[in-house]
């Protein structure tokens, strides 16, 4: 129970950055190469290396994404490709085809593989097969029950390690195995192209009246059919813990670095609320709230209490309560000045709150600002400006500024 590993996503360095200061005990990232998230930053072998640097550092890991179904124009590069991953010392690679399996084994042995959701794992017979070949942790498809997975646990090999998502966006294909944005668009998802097609808006058009498009209604109010909740288990920690789950995952490589640092924040301190008094642990609905403020669409709990009633949305809407203004990058304990890196237009006299790692969120106005110079200025209007503000208590970088949004 001690060992539950809290996962987080990173699309970049800042983002890696901050999950691990705000809390994972491992992070996800994806290369240039073979990635099944292709739109974010990623990282090239050399801000890899640092990344694995800030990690170790820190006594954390890093496992990189190499879970496309591969084509055969993908082969040729993919040894020097895994070797490059072996060199930058990364922890562990994540694949879903056998042929990327075969490949890692054949030129880097000695690294560990942990086999993606892609690869459909809903059976003990699944992990046992996957352990023969030398995987060392299976990621659980999103489709399993909670009894399903305790099952699991009880039947696989002990020294498989089990890793599945709590929180994140939901794929309406199984385990994520879409052809919907290759039909729509030309973009293949399982080779990291997702256009995200099962987000737009659908209507139905009857052939011998073209022109007039009908709403596709699953009730009288009507329904979006592709449109899936948000998977999010922050309530549910025990059950998860006791379920034989060790890895917790968190969708979201191509969110935001304020969704990051807030909901490792919110599941980090749910986790450890739990492991330090199992008996008395109380569930608190701060961390709700915490991970209702960055970008999301409405929550449930997914399958795990079986087959949901109605997993998808009447709506396209992403909901959030709060945004991020700015990123500290420095204080000066004698002035009690903290310098900020600019993320949305900040204005004098506004009221936020600073997001910080371990402490509790606090309200700050902000009766000044300053410029990189020492100049008073009425706003931060400009991406990533460096400003200045006046705050009584210690910041420290990768705090954050944030702000409610108006209505």
């Amino acid at each position: 129970m001690s060992k539950i590993e809290l996962l987080a996503p990173a699309g970049n360095l800042e983002k890696l950055k901050t999950a691990i200061i705000y809390g994972a005990d491992a992070v996800y990232i994806g290369g240039e190469l073979f990635s099944l998230r292709a739109k974010a930053d990623n990282f090239d072998p050399e801000t890899m290396k640092e990344a694995v640097e800030f990690a170790h550092s820190r006594g954390k890991k890093i496992y990189v994404t190499v879970n496309i179904f591969a084509h055969n124009s993908d082969i040729d590069a993919m040894p020097q490709y895994i070797k490059t991953l072996e060199e930058v010392g990364i922890d562990a690679v994540i694949v879903s085809d056998l042929g990327i399996f075969s490949v890692v084994k054949e030129v880097a042995p000695n690294l560990e593989v942990h086999v993606s959701t892609q690869a459909n794992n809903t059976n003990y017979k699944t992990a046992e097969f996957w352990h023969k070949l030398g995987a060392q942790r299976i990621v659980l498809a999103r489709e399993l029950s909670m009894a399903e997975i305790k099952e699991m646990r009880a039947k696989m090999p002990k020294d498989m390690e089990i890793e599945a998502f709590v929180h994140g966006a939901m794929c309406m294909s199984y385990s994520g195995r879409c052809l919907l944005s290759n039909y729509m668009t030309g973009r293949d998802a399982n080779r990291g192209a997702c256009s995200h097609a099962c987000r737009y808006k659908y209507h139905l058009m009857e052939e011998k009246r073209p022109g007039q498009y009908f709403e596709i209604t699953e009730d009288e109010r009507g329904t979006y059919i592709l449109n899936s909740h948000d998977l999010c288990m922050i309530e549910h920690i025990p059950d998860l813990i006791e379920s034989g789950i060790m890895s917790f995952k968190i969708e979201g490589r191509m969110k935001s670095s304020y969704y990051v640092a807030s909901v490792i924040k919110a599941y980090r301190m749910a986790i450890d609320a739990y492991l330090e008094n199992k008996e008395e642990y109380k569930y608190n609905p701060k961390w709700m709230e915490e991970v209702s403020r960055s970008s999301h669409r409405a929550f449930s709990t997914g399958f795990y209490y079986g087959k949901p009633d109605k997993q998808i949305l009447d709506t396209v809407t992403y909901e959030r309560s709060h945004e991020i203004m700015g990123l500290v990058v420095g204080y000066d304990k004698e002035t009690k000045i903290a310098t900020i890196e600019q993320r949305n237009k900040i204005c004098k006299g506004e009221e936020v709150e600073i997001l910080s790692p371990k402490n509790d969120n606090f309200s700050l106005v902000l009766d000044t600002i300053w410029n990189e110079n020492g100049e008073e200025i009425e706003s931060a209007p400009h991406p990533q400006m460096i400003f200045k503000i006046k705050c009584e208590k210690e910041l420290k970088p990768f705090d954050m500024i944030v702000k409610e949004k108006a209505e």
